[in-house]
């Protein structure tokens, strides 16, 4: 009896799987979504990156120097009032929920956009921006300030110091929190579907108003993310092997 129901079982799930994946070649829409995904991260991961790095530049900047200058220049309150407009930047993005600042992105903003993915992936690299930032910025205010005396006394300014010297050595320092937030960053891309973006979340819940059937492609949906998220892990986690034997 027991070995019936076994069999009865697997047979449903066959039927389940024939349904949800193989007739119409649904499972195509797990794999288009899966690379506008994909896609998506990785655009706004490099966007978050540029942005982070200009943010994190001005306020580690204005920590160092011109915070602890007595006298105030015209250019100081200038880079002051720059300072300010990043920690509103920083403030509002990472203060208000990303599926929010998505739909005010693309029915606001570009309304008039038919191209869901780059919006899709601008918002998410704004958001994104203004974690990287106080990431790196982290790494900037760990460095000793040696090395910018370094750097000063080899003929560099402050800006040459700071592209040469001290951003790469920052960028060692977090790069496993970086790969972190690109984790963090593939996962929260699974609400671009509010705005039809058709991501790997979007296409299985396509083939769930197909077929009616929500088990199959739902969990299929979270093994694909689990796989990413594993794979991805297995990066950092070795990174951070190799970053810890380079330094000994």
């Amino acid at each position: 009896m027991g070995g019936k129901n076994l069999e009865a079982w697997f047979e449903k799930l066959k039927a389940e799987f024939e349904l949800n994946f193989i007739k119409g070649n649904r499972w195509r829409y797990l794999w288009e979504g899966l690379g506008n995904t994909l896609l998506i991260t990785f655009l706004a991961l490099l966007m978050g990156v540029v942005i982070g790095v200009l943010i994190a530049m001005v306020r580690s900047t204005y920590d160092k120097t011109v915070s602890t200058t007595p006298h105030k220049t015209i250019g100081s309150r200038l880079f002051g009032l720059l300072n300010g407009f990043c920690r509103v930047y920083l403030t509002v993005l990472r203060g208000t929920p990303v599926v929010v600042q998505l739909m005010i992105i693309y029915f606001v903003i570009f309304a008039s956009s038919d191209n869901g993915v780059l919006v899709a992936a601008l918002a998410f690299g704004l958001n994104s921006g203004a974690y990287v930032a106080e990431i790196i910025r982290g790494g900037i205010m760990s460095i000793d300030n040696g090395q910018f005396e370094a750097g000063r006394s080899l003929g560099f300014n402050y800006v040459s110091t700071m592209r040469y010297i001290i951003i790469p050595q920052a960028f060692k320092n977090v790069l496993p929190s970086l790969m972190n937030e690109f984790i963090a960053l593939l996962k929260e891309t699974s609400v671009a579907g509010y705005v039809a973006v058709q991501d790997l979340t979007k296409g299985g819940d396509i083939i769930r108003s197909r077929t009616y059937s929500p088990f199959m492609p739902l969990i299929a949906v979270a093994l694909v993310y689990l796989a990413l998220v594993m794979f991805f892990s297995w990066l950092v986690s070795k990174l951070e092997r190799r970053l810890r034997s380079s330094d000994h």
